[in-house]
C-alpha cells in the first residue's frame, strides 16, 4: 500500500488540482483507477483547456530493451488520459464536480496510436490532451506523450458516453 501511495504521489503534477481519477467513484481501471492499487496510477488534471498528466515509469514497464518503455503501457496511458479527459470535460460542460451524481462514464470506442520514437524508461513522461470534437455521446480527444523534451507518441481517443448499466454490469 505504501508503494502505491508513493507511486501515486510521484505521478501528480505539482500545484495542480485534485486529479480527475481521484474524483471518480469506484474507478478500478488498471491504467488510471484510484481503486486499483496494482495499476499504473495515472493522474490527470486540467491545465487551461488542455488536460495534463505526469507519470513515472518503473523498470518493470520495459519493452524488450530494458531502457525503453513498453508500447502497450504507452497505449494504455494515452487511452486512459483521453477517456478521463472526456469524462472531466462532460462534467465541466454540465457545470458539475467530477464524480457528482448522476455519474458520467465514457468508454473507448476507437483508439489510434502513432509511435514516433522510443520512449526512455528512466525519465518521467508527460501526457497532454485536447478535446477536439463533441458529437452527441461521442467525445474525441487528441493526446500526446512527451519525454526528454520530445514527443514520443500520439493518439486519437474516441470515447463514447455509456449508461450506468455499463459500469454495474
Amino acid at each position: 500500500m505504501e508503494d502505491f501511495m508513493a507511486m501515486t504521489e510521484s505521478n501528480l503534477v505539482p500545484g495542480r488540482a485534485t486529479p480527475f481519477q481521484d474524483q471518480m467513484a469506484d474507478n478500478f481501471c488498471w491504467g488510471c483507477g484510484s481503486q486499483n492499487h496494482s495499476g499504473l496510477g495515472l493522474k490527470s488534471t486540467w491545465d487551461g483547456d488542455s488536460s495534463v498528466a505526469v507519470w513515472v515509469p518503473k523498470p518493470e514497464h520495459a519493452a524488450g530493451p530494458r531502457h525503453i518503455l513498453n508500447g502497450g503501457i504507452i497505449a494504455t496511458l494515452l487511452d486512459c488520459h483521453g477517456v478521463c479527459s472526456a469524462i472531466a470535460d462532460a462534467f465541466r460542460r454540465e457545470g458539475r464536480a467530477i464524480g457528482s451524481e448522476p455519474e458520467i462514464w465514457y468508454a473507448t470506442a476507437v483508439l489510434t496510436v502513432e509511435y514516433l520514437r522510443p520512449t526512455p524508461l528512466d525519465e518521467p513522461v508527460e501526457l497532454r490532451g485536447t478535446v477536439v470534437e463533441r458529437v452527441e455521446r461521442r467525445t474525441v480527444v487528441d493526446c500526446s506523450l512527451w519525454s526528454g523534451g520530445k514527443e514520443r507518441a500520439r493518439a486519437r481517443v474516441e470515447a463514447v458516453r455509456v449508461p450506468d448499466s455499463w459500469k454495474r454490469g
